[in-house]
């Protein structure tokens, strides 16, 4: 199991910047996906963006041109970088590693995101 620890989230205003960390307790080479997902209230958690071990990325179309996640290996660390927030982004934000290895997802204890309008 890979444990992962998330930091950043906290409340910022519409059109502000908050750039999330997650640190994995294993190396990040051995992680095949690493990601963000979240989930607001009275929602299903939904996928924000994840990245590769090949540095294949893939985002939600409701932050493209908005996030950027970014992984460094050497810091098992992957980040996500959110600009012109909106207050729809408000939600819980999970860090997420899947290993084709185990083929099981393994998940961070979540970060708050709060935009205010």
């Amino acid at each position: 199991q890979v444990q992962l620890v998330e930091s950043g989230g906290g409340l910022v205003q519409a059109g502000g910047s908050l750039r999330l960390s997650c640190v994995a307790s294993r190396s990040t080479f051995s992680i095949n996906i690493m990601g963000w997902y979240r989930q607001a209230p009275g929602k299903q958690r939904e996928l924000v963006a994840t990245i590769t071990s090949g540095g294949s990325l893939n985002y939600a179309d409701s932050v493209k041109g908005r996030f950027t996640i970014s992984r460094d290996n050497a810091k098992n660390t992957v980040y996500l970088q959110m600009n012109s927030l909106k207050p729809e982004d408000t939600a819980v934000y999970y860090c997420y590693a899947y290993r084709v290895s185990t083929q099981k997802p393994d998940w961070g204890q979540g970060t708050q995101v709060t935009v205010s309008s």
